[in-house]
């Protein structure tokens, strides 16, 4: 009888292991299965939506420069624009050999093959207007790009963000089939581990634990990823003392505003604000009074014009500022005014009473230059003159 219980217990012992060892093993399969699928998605997700947006960034980046080439009348200025224009068209291509290499799915290869019919009507769109700038046909290059190009690039440029979604719904649809997996998982370890003894049980406990943490952990660490990426978007196109936009956001506002205005026959402004004596309040009173007269200075700016202008801080004391949709350059001169008034007010920084005052140049598009470099020039120009007690303007 002893011997048979004996045989019993050894017996209940062995299946005690045999479900425990099930329940251990389960237990981690599922969790490398759902880690390994979760990284999977996670770096398949970085790769293509990455690719996917330099693609945008360079197919605008080709359109623009063919543009740029049709209104630019400086021939040594459009060679450097066509040496853009094709180092955009070689990136464009490597990203859509990059993105087959990653691997499609049937949507998305289904728009991809939609962008390459639309790419090969844009290619020959593209070499009749470089063939018509070569032989300086520039009326004929700039018909067909308002006929053609400019709808053909947006439509691109459009396809590419069609595509950019769908590779996002896709990624939701991954993590989705994982969540699946992982309450697959959590099914098989509770009914092992009602089948085990309270060492099972436990032990079952212990694991549901670990794929509680694990499932916290990738989802502070899918956070993480988006915050940096926020982060990393709005270092890139703003100043990180002043908050206020910095030159390349400068640049691309203003080419859009003198797209607009050309289109609209309007006028655009440029001013340009350097603080007189800034270099001297660094050395009396220390940098921290001079990063806050920075900063208060910005408030002043952006309380000073409307919600559609724009200000960038082009460097140590120096402001743009875009004033767009203008009627006529007096318009310009209005703001002028208001900004000196609101600079005008004395500043209490860290205890030290300070009078503000800077000297505030103007550029008018299209009076005083056609490109962005043109019209920044002339407004610092016109600041030097303001700071030497000439008039603003010739």
């Amino acid at each position: 009888m002893n011997r048979i219980f004996l045989f019993l217990i050894a017996g209940a012992f062995l299946v005690l292991t045999l479900l425990i060892a099930a329940l251990a093993a389960n237990g981690i399969y599922q969790l490398g299965r759902l880690n390994n699928q979760i990284e999977t998605v996670l770096k398949q997700y970085s790769l293509k939506l990455d690719t996917v947006s330099t693609l945008q960034v360079d197919s605008y980046t080709r359109g623009d420069r063919l543009l740029r080439m049709a209104i630019e009348e400086d021939p040594f200025v459009r060679d450097e624009l066509f040496i853009e224009f094709n180092r955009a068209g070689f990136l464009v291509g490597s990203g859509r050999r990059k993105l087959l290499e990653l691997g499609l799915t049937i949507e998305e290869r289904k728009l991809f093959d939609e962008q390459s019919q639309l790419i090969e009507r844009i290619i020959p769109m593209q070499e009749r207007v470089i063939d018509y700038l070569h032989r300086d046909q520039i009326v004929d290059a700039r018909n067909v790009l308002i006929a053609e190009g400019i709808a053909m690039q947006s439509r691109l440029v459009e396809m590419l963000g069609v595509l950019h979604e769908d590779m996002r719904a896709t990624h939701t649809q991954a993590l989705n089939k994982a969540a699946e997996n992982y309450q697959r998982g959590r099914f098989l370890t509770y009914l092992l581990g009602i089948s085990a003894t309270i060492f099972g049980l436990a032990l079952a406990a212990f694991t549901m634990n670990r794929l509680v943490r694990n499932a916290r952990d990738i989802d502070q660490q899918i956070k993480d990823l988006e915050s940096s990426r926020s982060a990393l978007e709005a270092e890139a196109t703003h100043d990180a003392m002043t908050g206020l936009a910095n030159r390349k956001l400068f640049y691309d506002r203003l080419k859009q505003a003198m797209l607009n205005a050309k289109r609209y026959n309007r006028k655009v402004g440029v001013l340009f604000v350097d603080l007189d004596n800034f270099k001297t309040v660094n050395d009396l009173y220390g940098h921290h009074v001079g990063d806050a007269l920075l900063e208060e200075v910005a408030k002043r700016l952006q309380d000073s014009v409307r919600e559609s202008d724009t200000i960038a801080r082009a460097g140590g004391d120096e402001f743009l500022i875009l004033l767009g949709n203008l009627n006529r350059p007096e318009d310009c001169d209005a703001a002028i005014d208001k900004i000196e008034d609101a600079l005008e007010m004395k500043a209490n920084l860290h205890d030290v009473e300070l009078m503000i005052s800077a000297s505030i140049g103007r550029a008018i598009y299209p009076d005083d230059g056609v490109t962005e470099d043109a019209l920044i020039r002339a407004a610092d120009a016109s600041m030097y003159r303001v700071k030497t007690g000439q008039p603003r303007t010739h």
